[in-house]
């Protein structure tokens, strides 16, 4: 491994090479960036069994590590996943190009014409574990908005991002675009996330996808602006109002379609009322389907279940376990996720409009959803092709992030010889 010294310059050298090349990428044409990425998602495919033989590296390494099987599932790729990914560049490639879109324009009474545009960050850094198809999904999204990309993956995926980087480097070179507009840190060292943390000079903005510490690490010590979700505490509540068969339906999915994913339910709330009318069918749903239920109340007496402890709420398991309890009607619920969600993706099960409103109202997470899986808070699944990452902050950019939520804007002013007086 290389020593401090030796990273903090390989940072700086790929800064360096990034800003020159976002000041080219920021006024690329449209055509030449689809072409670029159309040729990657190509060689993605064409390269899928170099990358199938990367990823085989890294799942033994993450087997060595003693990774959980949560974890293992989100480093591991399939030809279904690399298609996904390939088919997830060629959508990026083919949206409208967000850069130089007119957001407003408008006229003043002094004659001036005023137009307000969308136009690149510039540098953006994207540090992220485990899940290898993010390298192709940031690479991709920060190109279409004009912006330079240096891409720090996990110590588990190292061989399968640079397999996925290197097809990205060759849709680079089929259009005649610089190279170092996506770069990927060539080393494992630790010491390459703190460099990047700390490098104004190069990067406009941090955007981290992993765990609660890797975020956690990146919010306390990035000077860098970041754009972050710390964890996805996703909620679904369950109304008394709620339809039983979309409410069975909708619950099993939220928590066992993919569980090691940020989307995934961590906590299901039932309504006191449905549990009179229905009684435990939601949660004998999950515990047949292999869920650990950690439950609260009166759904501990089900059998199967296990009993729940405070510190079961608010947490991301990421894994094949839920927490579950009874809440007094939607004021319950928004009360609970008030106090135990992170702002991610919470779910409403109702036909009752008034009540679904109320939930959307009172909530303020940057997805709310009713009648639908959490699953769904996914950019690909929102039409943006793939994302960066889900926000959960306030500022700028907010739930999934695609290639218009990395763009800012500037004012162009026209006048005609116009003076103030």
């Amino acid at each position: 491994m290389k020593d401090q010294t030796d990273i903090a310059a390989l940072i700086d050298t790929m800064g360096q090479a990034a800003r020159i090349a976002a000041s080219e990428l920021a006024f690329a044409p449209s055509g030449v960036k689809e072409v670029a990425l159309l040729a990657a998602a190509r060689a993605i495919r064409d390269g899928a069994g170099t990358i199938l033989a990367a990823n085989a590296q890294d799942l033994a390494f993450g087997r060595d590590k003693g990774l959980t099987p949560a974890m293992m599932d989100r480093l591991a790729l399939d030809p279904a996943r690399i298609e996904a990914m390939a088919a997830g560049v060629e959508s990026v490639a083919r949206q409208a190009d967000p850069v130089g879109q007119v957001m407003a324009e408008w006229d003043r009474p002094s004659g001036l014409n005023i137009r307000r545009v969308r136009t690149a960050l510039g540098v953006v850094g994207v540090i992220y574990e485990s899940r290898p198809n993010v390298t192709a999904d940031a690479g991709a999204l920060c190109l279409k908005s004009g912006n330079a990309v240096i891409l720090r993956g996990g110590s588990e995926s190292f061989h399968s991002a640079t397999a996925i980087h290197a097809c990205l480097a060759a849709g680079l070179r089929a259009a005649g675009l610089p190279e170092a507009a996506i770069q990927l840190v060539p080393s494992r060292d630790r010491a390459a996330v703190s460099a990047m943390l700390t490098a104004t000079a190069h990067i406009d903005v941090i955007v981290p996808r992993g765990g609660k510490g890797l975020v956690g690490l990146v919010q306390s010590e990035a000077r860098v602006p970041v754009f972050a979700h710390l964890e996805g505490i996703c909620h679904v509540y369950a109304d008394g109002a709620a339809d039983l068969e979309k409410a069975r339906r909708v619950v099993l999915n939220a928590k066992t379609r993919r569980t090691g994913i940020c989307g995934a339910a961590e906590c299901l709330l039932i309504d006191r009322a449905f549990f009179d009318r229905h009684g435990g069918v939601l949660v004998e749903d999950l515990l047949q389907a292999g869920v650990e239920v950690r439950a609260e109340g009166a759904l501990a007496a089900i059998p199967g279940t296990v009993p729940a402890t405070p510190e079961d709420f608010g947490r991301e398991f990421l894994d094949s376990i839920i927490a579950a309890k009874l809440v007094e009607g939607v004021d319950g619920a928004i009360e609970h996720i008030r106090r135990y969600g992170s702002q991610h993706t919470e779910s409403i099960l109702t036909e009752d409009d008034a009540v679904a409103e109320r939930f959307f109202q009172r909530l303020d997470s940057a997805i709310l959803m009713r009648n639908a899986s959490t699953q769904f808070a996914d950019g690909g699944e929102f039409g943006m092709g793939a994302e960066i990452g889900i926000a959960t902050g306030k500022m700028h950019a907010r739930g999934p992030v695609g290639a218009e939520q990395l763009t800012s804007f500037k004012y162009l002013v026209t006048g005609d010889g116009t003076i103030r007086p």
